[in-house]
């Protein structure tokens, strides 16, 4: 075990002291990242950012009452007032759920014995994102909702190839995982930005990256895990889906895993701008997705598999995106990878054209669904089950890479664009045998067809809303 992954665990551990005092694993990270940032703030010596007064030493320099009403004041303190917008944005609206002195007292104790000098050398952001996944990975936190699982993000980086100079958006960005997995390759490219002029440079660490964030919490984990990982431009808290969003600037390359599901007390999408609107989120989303890339712009998108086949609007989006994009690549992902165990979904990779007609003539689909394991604890689902899928996509970014379809026994098949078309522009393409269904002993843990049956309920309940609406108008 490393000293990264040996700190990870150590910090985890602390929720245990928490358990007393009635404190979920979500709010346990978001009050580690209040104490994190202070103490990484000392350790990397950027305590200026800070009020004098408000730092880590002024904190752990306390004990019983003191510290704790010290600790309250300091959150209030930051999240408001003459401090950096970052802290600011870290801090905002944040309270502290600690009620008993000792409970702040064992954790600003712990964190302080830490090894914090081999934690630097090994990298403060790998610390940070191992706590981040550790608490994705913990069911009772609900945190995997905004968290994309690390192999995906890792396959899907390493094919659409980010480079140095280019715009890179992620327009619902939850922790950052695709903002930071991207600003990584470009850094492995370029041996750390240092093949890379001063203005460049300049620009990758303060506009190549940005985004918006609907949740707070969220923005909040999301904020620290950029900053530690030396990304200093700017991912809002806001509503893609409404006015908002219209404000970000057009990328090169958007890679995004938009939230499933319907938006508890977000409402409908209120943009204006959409040609197509709709209550389905995951289809407004995909709208906003490709009216955002510059002509001959890439962008990688997970999206459940409602979105592949919805009618309505659902069809008129898919037709639009296939006239104004080359959608080349469809990958059917496995299921369970996600929170929700039964939900399905797919990456969709496409490049928008330099018109605004006719640029899909065909579409490729890599199937990693069917005859897959239920991955969990006991079968871990690695990087290496896209390797296979990886040397089908090609080395072209764009898809552009020649292609062999493998027929009705392989996994990756080309449907032309008349298929199609014929299909209702139904993308929602399945050919393999499923071997796995045989009895009613191999059928999908209860937990799955409920959360699968709940999925399709809330995506009829949306249009019948949105049908209700266009009746009442």
């Amino acid at each position: 075990m490393n000293v990264t992954s040996d700190i990870v665990q150590k910090l985890w551990n602390l929720c245990n002291v928490l358990r007393d005092d009635g404190i979920t694993y979500l709010q346990y990270v978001t009050e580690l990242t209040y104490l994190l940032f202070l103490k990484m703030m000392k350790e990397t010596e950027q305590e200026s950012l800070l009020p004098e007064g408000k730092r880590w030493d002024d904190l752990a320099g306390l004990e019983g009452i003191d510290q704790l009403e010290f600790y309250q004041d300091l959150l209030r303190d930051l999240g408001r007032g003459e401090t950096h917008w970052r802290v600011q944005s870290i801090y905002a609206n944040a309270q502290t759920a600690l009620k008993q002195p000792r409970i702040i007292n064992k954790l600003v104790t712990s964190i302080d014995e830490l090894d914090w000098y081999s934690a630097k050398e090994e990298g403060l952001g790998d610390l940070y994102e191992g706590l981040l996944q550790k608490n994705a990975g913990e069911k009772k936190s609900g945190a995997g909702q905004y968290f994309t699982p690390r192999p995906l993000i890792d396959s899907v980086v390493a094919l659409m190839q980010p480079q140095p100079g280019e715009k890179v958006q992620d327009p619902a960005a939850g922790t950052g995982g695709f903002l930071i997995a991207a600003d990584k390759y470009v850094k492995q490219q370029t041996d750390d930005l240092f093949d890379l002029s001063e203005a460049q440079q300049i620009f990758q660490r303060q506009q190549a990256f940005y985004g918006m964030e609907l949740v707070q919490d969220a923005h909040r984990l999301l904020l620290m895990n950029m900053m530690l990982h030396g990304i200093e431009s700017e991912v809002t808290l806001g509503d893609t889906l409404s006015p908002e969003g219209t404000r970000m600037p057009k990328a090169d390359v958007i890679l995004t895993n938009p939230p499933f599901g319907t938006k508890k007390g977000g409402g409908s999408p209120t943009r204006d701008d959409f040609t197509y609107p709709t209550s389905n989120k995951q289809l407004a989303f995909l709208q906003h997705i490709y009216r955002s890339l510059k002509a001959g712009g890439r962008a990688a998108v997970v999206l459940p598999d409602n979105v592949l086949f919805e009618a309505g609007q659902g069809q008129s989006i898919r037709a639009d995106l296939m006239d104004k994009c080359n959608l080349h690549t469809i990958l059917r992902l496995p299921t369970g990878i996600f929170y929700s165990a039964g939900v399905k979904t797919n990456v969709l990779f496409f490049t928008r054209g330099q018109t605004e007609k006719g640029n899909t003539r065909a579409v490729w689909v890599y199937d990693l669904r069917t005859n897959m394991p239920n991955f969990g604890k006991r079968t871990p689902f690695t990087r290496a089950y896209f390797a296979e899928f990886e040397q089908c996509y090609g080395a072209d970014a764009n898809g552009g890479s020649e292609r062999v379809d493998q027929g009705e026994g392989g996994r990756f098949r080309c449907f032309d664009r008349a298929f199609v078309a014929q299909r209702g522009e139904n993308l929602d393409i399945s050919w393999l045998r499923d071997e796995s269904l045989q009895s009613a002993d191999d059928l999908p843990e209860p937990d799955a067809i409920a959360a699968a049956i709940t999925e399709k309920l809330q995506v009829a309940m949306a249009e019948m809303e949105a049908l209700s609406a266009l009746l009442a108008e």
